[in-house]
């Protein structure tokens, strides 16, 4: 179905996309951080539970669905950004001390999962990106939803493994963190997150 000869070029690009840290990466060693590496890989499957619902709307047609839902598209940005803002509050602010839990407390899942689906969301970029990219991967000459579809689960488990390594690291390294220093990260990770809400809600649709 895909031309072996465009995947390891392909699979390339897929690497450059994935490793280069963006808002979802930065909730994800955030929460890797606060509750362990669970606590990240939840959020990861929230994030490539909304990356698969965007790689389905650009493989029925772009152009089209973003027609027909634009407004809900631009409340959906201006909620993530909200949310984004929110929580590099809460990093900024916090005592820098680690939520370390007790021993059978269950993570509350939903949450993590909710939380990186609602931040990849939230960012119209990571949708356009999708449109853009994976047609020019495609052969004309054959049905686009298919090759669409499959050069969209490549796209995602490369970023699926790419953000388990940042969240196994992160949840590996606050077993060795002080308060002091993981009060530093969240500082600055709560800058960028403000920030990157702030960039989100000011983005406009191309």
């Amino acid at each position: 179905m895909i031309d072996p000869a465009i995947l390891l070029p392909y699979i390339a690009a897929c690497l450059l996309f994935a490793i280069v840290p963006g808002p979802s990466v930065t909730v994800v060693v955030a929460n890797s951080l606060a509750r362990g590496t669970k606590a990240g890989l939840l959020t990861i499957l929230g994030t490539e539970i909304a990356m698969l619902s965007m790689v389905f709307i650009v493989a029925v047609g772009l152009d089209a669905v973003m027609t027909l839902v634009s407004e809900a598209f631009t409340i959906i940005k201006f909620v993530g950004a909200a949310y984004l803002v929110w929580i590099g509050f809460k990093m900024f602010t916090s005592s820098g001390k680690l939520e370390m839990g007790t021993p059978g407390e269950k993570l509350p899942l939903g949450r993590y999962i909710w939380q990186g689906a609602l931040i990849n969301w939230s960012n119209p970029k990571t949708l356009l990106f999708l449109g853009a990219f994976l047609p020019q991967f495609i052969d004309m000459s054959r049905p686009a939803f298919e090759q669409i579809m499959v050069l969209g689960l490549i796209v995602m488990a490369v970023a699926t493994l790419s953000d388990c390594v940042y969240a196994v690291i992160a949840g590996s390294a606050r077993q060795l963190l002080t308060v002091a220093r993981v009060r530093m990260m969240n500082r600055v990770s709560g800058v960028i997150l403000m920030l990157g809400g702030i960039w989100l809600a000011f983005q406009k649709r191309s």
